[in-house]
């Protein structure tokens, strides 16, 4: 095997033996194979118009191959044998030999995978809108014409050039995905998030698909089972549609990264709706259902399309373990009990005259967006010490599972709004973007003269995704850790730093005198 397409690959520089995410190698395997047939599905959809189907089976694909998603050889091979059907159907064509996908140049590989990478985030963020009956004619080809590039000859001009371009398409897929949230379960809220256990029966769900939230809280409405976020789910309590249902109390746990210790010992199943899946421990694995894409060797599996999903055995599995016997006080890292979440671009747009006028009179001197993934390598309490330096006159803007490391840090406010805003999943990104953009006219001028530093973390695909939509979209001097990703070359690091003056954190405090002076 090879992979490093996370950040916490093997010495900074790839996985060769087993997955740093457990992983094991003939998976890593299926998974290039996979990702050859897809290449072939690509090829031989050229100058056709493949149906929905088709275009589901791609999205679905590409999403099994994504960091801690699905670790199931069975699953991968039908799949792939999916995929393969599916291009015959078409008229056939080369699925791309899994083992050229690593092989050549350093810079060509290094651009071909962040290519690949940030297709494979993309469709992630398609899927997810699709299962809401959301769906982009051009989004949806940008995925077939991304993997015909995989799989083709470019000079390096023309790499960067399909970089790029694939950044618009994923801001799109973006907006796409926005729109299909809002229109299912209306604009987030401000919410305040207990992080307390009721006693009784409970059922944790994780991931990102809020379709499956919601199919969940109807079918288990009136059964005396409460219903628990974690991971990246926490924003889906600032939707009004999912927030009408009572029995949708709190959220449980941290990060991702944590629930291997979190898990344990937990009286109540927990379902997973998409990444991130960490290899469950003999001790509770007995109490773990996947669906979707998420797939794990001896782990129940909810099948069935979106809307009629059997989720009786969670259900039964709840009642049976029967949760705590009374209520459990949990505290997020450090130590606070709630959080807030809710803060997307509708609300923070609503107060923008108010933002506006405080940073005129200079009540707010700066905002931060720091936010992304959260991950297991060591370095990434420079996140939390960052915003506990931030001074008091700025803003923290925050987005993805790595808002963990301080979301439950009470930071104060700044003329009765929030210092810290949660604006959502890593999905939400272009609520960011949007209030950017809104801040820029606001002061007519440019994104980049704004008072607005980006510091990101990244994990996995879906950052690579965002990442490259934000250069698209001309945004410099983002700063980006903990470690810079293995898969760019120094070459193409070169003209990463040259053109976008990206930068790697160092420490809170030397980085927060660079940004203020």
């Amino acid at each position: 095997m090879f992979c490093f397409q996370c950040e916490q690959t093997t010495g900074g520089k790839g996985c060769t033996k087993v997955g740093v995410c457990g992983k094991q190698p003939e998976v890593a395997d299926k998974q290039d194979e996979l990702t050859g047939a897809l290449v072939g599905l690509a090829r031989a959809a050229q100058g056709k118009t493949p149906g929905k189907e088709t275009d589901a089976l791609m999205m679905q694909g590409l999403f099994a191959t994504l960091t801690n998603v699905n670790f199931d050889g069975a699953r991968i091979d039908e799949l792939k044998n999916l995929v393969q059907a599916e291009k015959e159907k078409l008229g056939g064509a080369a699925d791309l030999a899994a083992g050229t996908l690593w092989q050549g140049d350093p810079d060509v590989v290094s651009l071909r995978s962040t290519l690949l990478f940030g297709v494979r985030g993309m469709a992630a963020y398609a899927w997810h809108a699709f299962v809401l009956g959301q769906k982009d004619d051009e989004v949806t080809s940008w995925l077939y014409k991304g993997l015909r590039a995989v799989g083709e000859e470019h000079s390096t001009e023309e790499w960067l050039g399909l970089v790029m371009e694939f950044g618009q398409s994923n801001l799109k897929c973006m907006a796409l995905l926005d729109e299909a949230n809002t229109t299912a379960f209306g604009h987030p809220v401000p919410t305040n998030v207990s992080t307390t256990i009721e006693k009784g029966p409970f059922i944790v769900i994780t991931g990102h698909d809020l379709q499956d939230l919601k199919e969940l809280l109807e079918k288990t409405g009136g059964k005396g089972i409460n219903i628990y976020t974690h991971g990246e789910m926490l924003p889906a309590h600032g939707y009004p549609e999912l927030k009408k249902y009572p029995h949708l109390k709190g959220n449980f746990g941290t990060a991702w990264q944590n629930q291997q210790k979190e898990f344990d010992a937990v009286p109540a199943p927990v379902l997973y709706t998409t990444n991130c899946l960490m290899p469950p421990r003999p001790s509770y694995a007995d109490r773990i259902f996947t669906t979707d894409a998420v797939g794990y060797p001896g782990i129940k599996h909810i099948t069935g399309e979106h809307g009629q999903k059997d989720f009786t055995p969670v259900i039964n599995k709840a009642i049976e373990l029967g949760g705590w016997a009374e209520d459990k006080k949990l505290t997020g890292i450090n130590g606070g009990s709630e959080f807030m979440t809710g803060f997307a671009r509708n609300t923070v747009l609503g107060v923008a005259g108010k933002v506006t006028e405080a940073v005129k009179a200079g009540a707010i001197k700066h905002f931060f967006l720091v936010g992304g993934c959260d991950g297991t390598k060591a370095g990434r309490n420079y996140y939390t010490e960052f915003v506990k330096k931030a001074p008091q006159d700025t803003i923290i803007l925050t987005l993805g599972c790595g808002k963990y490391r301080f979301n439950d840090l009470d930071i104060g406010e700044i003329g009765g709004l929030p210092r810290l805003m949660d604006m959502g999943q890593c999905n939400d990104a272009y609520s960011a973007i949007q209030v950017a953009v809104a801040l820029a006219g606001a002061f007519n001028c440019g994104v980049n003269e704004l008072p607005l530093t980006l510091v990101l973390s990244w994990y996995e695909q879906k950052a690579v995704s965002i990442l490259l939509t934000l250069l698209s979209l001309g945004i410099k001097n983002i700063y980006l850790g903990p470690t810079l990703p293995a898969f760019i070359s120094p070459n193409v690091l070169n003209v990463l730093v040259d053109k976008f003056s990206i930068k790697p954190t160092s420490t809170p405090e030397a980085d927060m005198k660079a940004i203020l002076g």
